[in-house]
């Protein structure tokens, strides 16, 4: 799923970030979960299986396997495409402490 029609159906569904906890810190899609990528196999239970998952990393490749594994466990779940850099690239708004890369 493309991050304009993710954000456009974002009362619709849930947004799981499986960043690292230093990525989550530099910013992230206000309202989301945060399980990082190693943590979703244990944590499954704090999915809400009865919405839409788009699960999310910075360019989508972290996010593309989390997603194949909660397809495999039965969740109704998308990976966005190219992450939140085509997130930001879109403008689209992030929440939490901001940070430059040097």
């Amino acid at each position: 799923m493309d991050p304009r029609t993710a954000f456009d159906l974002r009362d619709e569904v849930q947004f799981l970030d499986v960043r690292e906890n230093d990525e989550w810190d530099a910013g992230h899609i206000e309202g989301s979960a945060h399980i990082p990528m190693d943590s979703v196999p244990d944590r499954l239970d704090q999915i809400d299986r009865g919405r839409p998952v788009v699960a999310v990393c910075r360019s989508g490749r972290r996010s593309g396997l989390v997603a194949a594994h909660l397809s495999r466990a039965g969740f109704t779940v998308h990976n966005m495409t190219g992450g939140l850099e085509q997130w930001e690239a879109e403008g689209l708004p992030l929440t939490g402490r901001r940070t430059q890369a040097g």
